[in-house]
């Protein structure tokens, strides 16, 4: 494979902004260098990376790919494309494909499958359901990210609703457990109230009144409770209401912390007043919700209560998407589009380079233990994103890579963009080229 030399970009890494230059050898990240200092770089390709940024590549917790079972929304390889060449070189894939992710042996499928297509590196949750434990306990998590519950409505039967299952899971489980907390009984309640007032034709305005905080909070508190009550490692993902923020805490460390949690982009960009343009296609599990909940987890996220930001990337068609409120399904793409969306937010003041390489990046391979990525250092897989911070361009169709061919962002203009990812030293994505001579690898944990 080819050795390059980054030469004269603008690092962001361990909360530093420096200039300096990147060898890349073998696939790894050889040598850091400071201005200046003579390095010999016969055998490397030289990329003049002056006034361009160079960050570590993203790791996304949290997406849904669709493969196997549902490849008519998305597929490992389609939307591993589209996140490499969005900045994102690593990602964790959720269970609830069909057939869902529910033994040993149906999860080492999709790693096989992975293998054969991802342009990006992987890794793969095992699924949880009420009948499951054993083969939980028999997956060997030095090569998987984690554990996913679903403690609200799910895909076939990976709904876990009864007590003394979760009781079992928490108490025996010693990895991350990852939970979708939605109180599925409170939800039901409210969908029916809704039904009554307009029968199948419920607005999609009343999506986060349907799906609103309390049933968030009431499922995500007593979540949280267990896992205390058990010494559990839990992750409550997409937090999407401000009356959960309190629930978590920055007095510690985040590697000392048994408790985390993770804001999604679209919490952190849209509210319920988006409904009224975007309709059905911001409509998410959990729920968009208001302006004071979208500002109370932006301060969640800015002073370290909540850990990392992903996309829980779910995509579906557009025919999908155009159904009436009851019948269309939550979820959109994402992963082109996360670290773009958040260079616009520093762009605008709100957030640190050095806060988003921190929440996409570093937290992500510290929180769940990952093998020598998530930072730029000597020795590290070279996974690396050289992004333009001036080079405005607007979301269309012609250069959207998710399978079913539409983003939340299209129409938006986005100041930065993503012109070269490098997963494990290959250059991968390159201006709207892609070299799919070499593929990602699987996620190691160092536990």
């Amino acid at each position: 494979m080819k050795n390059y030399y980054i030469k004269g970009a603008t690092l962001v890494n361990e909360d530093k902004k420096f200039t300096g230059d990147v060898a890349i050898r073998d696939g790894l990240i050889e040598k850091i260098i400071d201005p200046g200092i003579i390095f010999d770089t016969t055998g490397y390709e030289i990329i003049d990376a002056t006034g361009k940024i160079l960050i570590p590549g993203a790791i996304d917790d949290q997406v849904h790919f669709r493969e196997p079972g549902l490849t008519h929304k998305g597929e490992i390889y389609t939307e591993a494309r589209a996140g490499v060449a969005g900045g994102v070189t690593s990602y964790m894939e959720m269970p609830n494909t069909k057939p869902g992710t529910i033994t040993a042996d149906l999860l080492e499928e999709k790693y096989s499958r992975a293998a054969e297509c991802s342009l990006a590196n992987y890794s793969f949750y095992m699924g949880t359901t009420n009948e499951n434990i054993e083969e939980i306990l028999k997956v060997d998590y030095s090569k998987v990210c984690g554990v996913k519950i679903f403690m609200g409505s799910s895909t076939g039967n990976m709904l876990v609703d009864k007590m003394d299952t979760i009781e079992d899971i928490f108490s025996r489980v010693k990895v991350i457990i990852a939970s979708h907390c939605e109180d599925d009984s409170m939800i039901a309640q409210n969908l029916e109230h809704y039904k009554q007032e307009y029968g199948e034709n419920i607005p999609v305005e009343m999506h986060p009144k349907i799906r609103n905080a309390e049933a968030c909070y009431a499922s995500s508190s007593r979540a949280i409770e267990l896992a205390k009550k058990h010494g559990a490692r839990f992750h409550v993902l997409h937090i999407s209401t401000g009356i959960e923020t309190d629930l978590f805490t920055n007095k510690i460390p985040l590697k000392e912390k048994k408790i985390t949690s993770e804001a999604c982009v679209h919490h952190l960009w849209f509210t319920d007043k988006d409904y009224a343009s975007k309709g059905t296609l911001i409509k998410w599990n959990p729920a968009v919700k208001s302006d004071q909940d979208r500002e109370k987890i932006w301060e969640a996220l800015l002073d370290d209560r909540i850990d990392v930001i992903a996309t829980d990337h779910a995509p579906h068609t557009l025919d999908e998407k155009a159904l009436p409120y009851t019948q269309c399904p939550s979820g959109g793409p994402l992963i082109q589009h996360s670290v773009v969306a958040m260079f616009e937010f520093y762009h605008r003041g709100k957030i640190s380079l050095e806060k988003i390489v921190r929440k996409m990046c570093h937290n992500v391979a510290d929180l769940f233990d990952v093998d020598r990525r998530g930072y730029i250092r000597e020795g590290y897989h070279a996974d690396l994103v050289l992004i333009n911070p001036d080079s405005k361009w607007t979301v269309s169709k012609d250069n959207i890579y998710y399978k079913c061919g539409w983003s939340p962002f299209e129409g938006e203009t986005f100041t930065s963009k993503v012109e070269k990812t490098f997963v494990n030293g290959h250059l991968v994505y390159n201006n709207g080229n892609f070299d799919e001579s070499m593929y990602g690898k699987r996620l190691e944990f160092n536990r």
